[in-house]
């Protein structure tokens, strides 16, 4: 069972960040062999999601309201662990996600840019593909909306 808990970046102890930090790497840059810049000057601005598995940190994203990363409000940095995603836990941290943001900043109209691969997940919570796919580090993405 995952334990989801939501926190500003200055609640963050010290330990969470780098756990934070350590799975993004993990993810996006060894694991999907994309180089770039994570550490991008956004988490300040952005609630965490974080869920553990026992004390471990297996899934996450951070969350935004409208205007501090898109126009709507947003979810990004979505990241399940690689040997934790049997366990559909991705689905735990987009729920949890989706509700701080009606908690947090009461808001329901959600954007994120999706890697393409995972539209079907997406779709499953509610969101649809708008626009045309791009590459953001190389990597295929597309915007989608849940209303």
């Amino acid at each position: 069972m995952l334990e989801i808990t939501t926190k500003t970046f200055k609640e963050l102890t010290t330990q969470e960040l780098y756990d934070v930090l350590q799975l993004r790497a993990e993810v996006f840059v060894v694991e999907q062999d994309c180089v770039y810049q994570d550490v991008d000057g956004k988490d300040k601005k952005a609630y965490h999601i974080l869920g553990y598995k026992d004390t471990t940190l297996v899934a996450y994203t951070r969350v935004f309201k409208s205007g501090d990363y898109f126009k709507e409000s947003s979810i990004g940095r979505v990241v399940v662990s690689k040997n934790q995603r049997q366990h559909k836990y991705g689905y735990d941290i987009m729920k949890a996600s989706i509700t701080a943001i009606k908690e947090n900043f009461d808001e329901t109209i959600i954007k994120i840019s999706a890697q393409c691969y995972l539209k079907i997940f997406y779709n499953q919570l509610g969101f649809i593909e708008t626009g045309e796919e791009y590459l953001e580090d190389g990597i295929p993405h597309m915007a989608m909306i849940k209303t």
